[in-house]
């Protein structure tokens, strides 16, 4: 041992190179481009861990559904093919249905009040626990989100009569299924890569992202008029497979949840800000922007839904609606 070290001290005193930190890498998959909120996620987690693990724990993203569609990665995350995702609390709803609760319109009052709420510790816990409960072979580790959703096709919306008899995509929740029936649109369920298609070929009429979203994906090529409803949250969740997690020491887990709830504390901001940017650049190029809707109609259909949706969803999904609306 003496001999190692006196070596060491050696190198060092003739200014040799050191041994490197051992390293370990680990997979962080997202369907999104890494321009977007997700991006933003995968960069603040990896940064984060990289400074608190002084290097020896790296993240490598696969941004753009190289690892898969998030059902697809929702599966392999709970087999441990991949270490972590990033998935919509919606796709989540796939193998957690009470995070469909995510999905009901018009919850968060504002882009203020969507970022206290997925920055409050009661919210994430609670979050957490529910996951916890209902997934095996995954743990989820933070909330973050893309901002809210708006409609968009080849027709402007400005009231909830506008879509009536519209084939609408929309995610895969019991939730979204109940309520844009009730506005009186049709519902039609695909993964997001099969959007762009869609609405160029007329297979739906409009389908329903953020706005750096729309803009990330050039979905405004086929679909050049967004309607700014603001009716669901566009949020997400990080995971971690079992098998990773397992993999951890207890030093390595604490530095793992450490910068999870970096990006919980700080990505929703900086998401938001990305999505005014991407609108102004929308703007520019000429993609029209309805600002003036009435979601006074979207809203007095959907707010009966909150109750009575999260009810039917269970009792996670009740609690964290209740810790959502009392945040002000």
């Amino acid at each position: 041992m003496r001999s190692i070290l006196s070596a060491i001290i050696g190198a060092a005193a003739l200014g040799l190179a050191m041994p490197a930190v051992a390293q370990t890498h680990y997979s962080f998959g997202y369907d999104q481009p890494r321009t977007t909120g997700y991006g933003i996620a995968g960069d603040t987690f990896a940064n984060k861990l990289a400074e608190l693990s002084k290097g020896s724990m790296v993240i490598d993203q696969f941004p753009g559904a190289q690892l898969g569609q998030e059902p697809q990665m929702l599966q392999k995350i709970r087999t441990g093919d991949i270490d972590f995702i990033i998935s919509s609390t919606a796709n989540s709803a796939t193998v957690s249905p009470q995070s469909g609760v995510f999905s009901l319109h018009f919850v968060f009052r504002s882009e203020q009040h969507l970022i206290k709420a997925l920055g409050d510790p009661k919210v994430v816990a609670a979050v957490r626990g529910m996951f916890e409960e209902t997934v095996q072979g995954a743990h989820v580790l933070a909330l973050a989100t893309l901002g809210l959703r708006d409609l968009y096709g080849k027709k402007e919306v400005h009231k909830v009569e506008d879509i009536k008899g519209l084939k609408i995509r929309v995610q895969a929740t019991a939730t979204e299924d109940a309520i844009f029936p009730a506005y009186g649109a049709q519902t039609v369920h695909m993964p997001f890569g099969n959007v762009y298609t869609s609405l160029q070929t007329g297979v739906v009429d409009m389908a329903e992202n953020g706005v750096n979203v729309f803009l990330a994906n050039k979905h405004y090529e086929t679909a050049p008029i967004m309607s700014m409803t603001e009716h669901e949250a566009n949020n997400s969740v990080i995971w971690v497979s079992d098998k990773a997690w397992s993999s951890f020491t207890a030093e390595q887990k604490a530095w793992v949840q450490a910068a999870a709830d970096e990006v919980s504390r700080t990505q929703p901001a900086k998401a938001l800000q990305l999505e005014r940017d991407s609108l102004a650049r929308l703007q520019k190029m000429g993609v029209k922007i309805v600002t003036d809707v009435d979601k006074s109609g979207f809203i007095k259909i959907a707010t009966p839904f909150q109750d009575s949706q999260a009810k039917e969803l269970g009792p996670h999904a009740v609690k964290i609606l209740d810790l959502v609306r009392a945040i002000q």
